[in-house]
């Protein structure tokens, strides 16, 4: 029996060897490790620096224009009354070279103007304009790479056509346009490697043409953006069924206008749910969850709500990755109508029905997000995922990003049905990795991490035999 046991002991220890020398002929397996959220507190105070009394200011302001509706007056008659869309646009402007002053002229304040032509909401044609501020970033090679925040500044009553009466558009979007301005303020004081634009746009209303325009140069000009955070209707309408704790974050699936080559692979890898946008939404709860903000970003598996749009849409078309920040809850009655009571219901988009606490807290969850991406290493090029054996472990590989700051790398994964990323292993300065992770089992995305600890946007690899 002794020697029965000593002959199977010999046998184990042979094949364990053995094992350890067929191993160690293939690239190490990495050991679970993750790194620690690193919470920057730079942005941190910045964040405590938002204010809702600021956000109700502008949001006030913004409605004291009695209607912001495209076609609106905007002559310098108007101008000087304080009434109309063109008295908006100035007072935008106004605030952001207030910002650039404070700031010792950090911000370049632009506008984006060009003439619309009669369309179907559109009856003579008329001069759109957004405006922005353009913080550079002190990186020149990061300085390429462009985060952006907006909000369509016009407004409307019940008739798409009226451009002179009562249009307070105060949650439809003096909201987002508040949210802007609030991140222009506040990240102004701040430096970052990166690019961050803050931007208002106009003509949303008739039709996305503002943002079309703008998405349009902004390729023309070959920005690299990265990112593009459209809030809009983000009031959190104080009504029965709003959640004051949840903001919808909405992400297109299929890019525009892809390729045959494009839906084949989408096909082929399951990859529908891992566009560029809805990457950008996961790293939007992310960082919120980092930085431990009172309300919840929601991924919602659509580009827009049912049947609608916004401008991120514009941006999409234009291949950048965009998403569509809204409350949880929309109130109809305060959408595109006449203010006025009927029946006891209340009509119309005015301040009282904006919890601008809330506001507050979806321009701390845009303020974290284009900081952190602000602050990161460009994202990792090329990444790729070895397909050319059939085995139950995968190999990683990319390329350092051009900028030179990334220290170390994150490699994430997630089952195939989860919505967020699960798992993370954390890799040195080596640009490959081999984990012990079936890849017909989970989606795989690897991000770039600078010594501080900044995280860039994850990569999905792409097949390579």
């Amino acid at each position: 029996m002794v020697i029965r046991y000593r002959r199977i002991l010999s046998f184990l220890v042979c094949t364990f060897l053995w094992f350890g020398i067929a191993v160690s002929a293939r690239p190490p397996l990495l050991a679970a490790q993750t790194t620690p959220a690193y919470v920057d507190p730079e942005i941190k105070a910045a964040l405590n620096e938002i204010s809702p009394r600021q956000i109700q200011s502008d949001i006030e302001k913004l409605v004291s224009f009695q209607t912001r509706a495209t076609i609106s007056a905007q002559d310098a008659s108007s101008i000087r009354e304080g009434r109309g869309i063109g008295a908006a646009r100035e007072w935008i402007k106004g605030e952001l070279e207030r910002y650039s002053r404070e700031c010792a002229g950090c911000l370049e304040v632009k506008t984006d103007s060009f003439t619309q032509p009669v369309s179907e909401r559109v009856p003579t044609p008329v001069e759109i304009t957004n405006v922005y501020g353009l913080l550079p970033g002190t990186n020149p090679e990061d300085a390429k790479r462009v985060v952006l925040v907006t909000g369509h500044y016009d407004s409307r009553n019940s008739d798409a056509l009226d451009g002179k009466g009562f249009a307070p558009g105060a949650n439809d979007d003096a909201s987002g346009t508040a949210v802007s301005l609030e991140c222009a303020r506040v990240l102004s004081k701040l430096k970052f490697p990166a690019t961050i634009v803050f931007l208002a746009v106009a003509g949303e209303e008739q039709g996305l043409y503002g943002s079309k325009h703008f998405a349009e140069f902004a390729k023309s000009q070959g920005w690299d953006i990265e990112a593009v955070l459209n809030n809009d209707i983000v009031g959190g309408d104080k009504s029965p069924g709003q959640d004051s704790q949840v903001i919808r974050v909405f992400s297109e699936s299929i890019p525009d206008n892809p390729s045959e080559a494009q839906i084949r692979m989408i096909r082929n890898l399951g990859g529908e749910n891992d566009s560029a946008s809805r990457g950008l939404a996961r790293y939007i709860t992310q960082t919120a969850h980092i930085y431990g903000l009172a309300v919840s970003p929601r991924l919602e598996y659509r580009r827009d709500r049912y049947l609608r749009g916004g401008d991120h849409i514009s941006f999409n078309q234009q291949s950048y990755p965009a998403v569509r920040l809204t409350e949880y809850r929309e109130n109809f009655a305060r959408q595109h109508q006449n203010v006025r009571t009927e029946n006891g219901i209340e009509y119309g988009d005015l301040p009282n029905f904006v919890d601008f606490d809330y506001v507050a807290n979806i321009a701390r969850i845009n303020a974290a997000t284009l900081a952190a991406l602000a602050s990161a290493p460009g994202p990792p090029e090329s990444v790729h995922l070895e397909t050319k054996g059939l085995e139950n472990d995968s190999t990683l590989g990319w390329n350092a990003p051009a900028d030179g700051r990334a220290a170390s790398y994150e490699v994430l994964w997630r089952a195939t049905a989860a919505p967020d990323w699960e798992h993370s292993q954390h890799v040195t300065t080596a640009t490959t990795a081999t984990l012990p992770v079936s890849k017909d089992n989970v989606i795989f995305a690897v991000q770039a991490i600078d010594e501080r600890g900044h995280r860039s946007l994850p990569i999905v690899p792409a097949p390579q035999r």
